[in-house]
């Protein structure tokens, strides 16, 4: 289950989503996240499936990639599911005993949820997979810079987000290792009970920690060693502009956001 966690990896790239500005790619990020909350019924909720559906065609991320980064929360959907299905009790009784109570608005609210979840990690995916980690950086530096004027570090703040989510992939690779090491060992991981299972981990996590702080500590004298300051002086690569491809990603979120604000007026209840 680890090795399918794909959060924070980059697939390079040359598509149209891969061209936008950074910048423009993290505010139509928020504002999708937003918007997904907004919706109200299954019409609003498609019409975000479906743009971000062309997001994920135009980004030519393959879609074995994207399938990968639903499977580590396919116990949070499920749990999510049979929450909603036996603690809502609108809608028409379709199933009763006892204290089980199964109606259809149970059911349609769990579907509306489980697509809500998983558009919602598809989208967050999707920044990481076009995006590299130091134009995410700069991306963030840019759009939090008005903070400067409250006298915060909006440079290290962005880089310690960038940071943290790179090492996301780094990390559960170590554990890959940690795991196939101690069961080269005899270590039994994966029989036992819960509490079993959870005191065998204990040799996993241990070298895994020293992993990270070791890890930190070499990236830190790293970057000290090269008169790393933060943003004091620092120039960059690559200008961030925007374009027109921006102008028009802005306009077809406007578009998409328009036609939930109408779609849940006109149809107000999920079902």
């Amino acid at each position: 289950m680890m090795h399918d966690i794909t959060i924070g990896q980059f697939f390079p790239g040359n598509s149209i989503i891969h061209r936008m500005d950074p910048r423009m790619k993290l505010i139509l990020t928020f504002i999708y996240i937003i918007v997904i909350f907004v919706c109200k019924n299954f019409w609003s909720l498609g019409v975000m499936v479906l743009a971000l559906i062309i997001m994920v065609l135009l980004s030519k991320v393959p879609v074995k990639v994207i399938l990968k980064s639903i499977k580590p929360i396919a116990i949070i959907i499920t749990f999510t599911a049979i929450l909603n299905i036996f603690y809502v009790s609108d809608g028409d009784p379709l199933f009763d005993w006892r204290f089980i109570h199964i109606t259809t608005g149970g059911i349609y609210t769990a579907i509306f949820m489980i697509i809500r979840i998983i558009a919602l990690v598809v989208a967050s995916s999707l920044l990481t997979y076009t995006t590299s980690p130091t134009l995410i950086t700069d991306g963030i530096e840019r759009l939090l810079s008005p903070l400067k004027f409250m006298k915060n570090s909006v440079h290290t703040i962005a880089m310690m987000m960038t940071i943290a989510l790179r090492f996301i992939p780094t990390l559960v690779d170590e554990f890959e290792k940690i795991t196939n090491a101690q069961k080269a060992r005899g270590a039994d991981l994966e029989t036992g009970t819960l509490v079993e299972r959870a005191k065998a981990l204990v040799p996993v996590l241990v070298p895994l920690f020293i992993t990270s702080f070791r890890r930190a500590y070499e990236l830190a004298f790293a970057m000290e060693c090269r008169c790393y300051h933060g943003a004091e002086g620092r120039t960059r690569m690559k200008i961030m502009k925007y374009s027109k491809l921006d102008a028009f990603a802005l306009l077809f979120i406007c578009v998409v956001t328009g036609g939930v604000v109408a779609l849940n007026i006109l149809f107000v209840h999920i079902i």
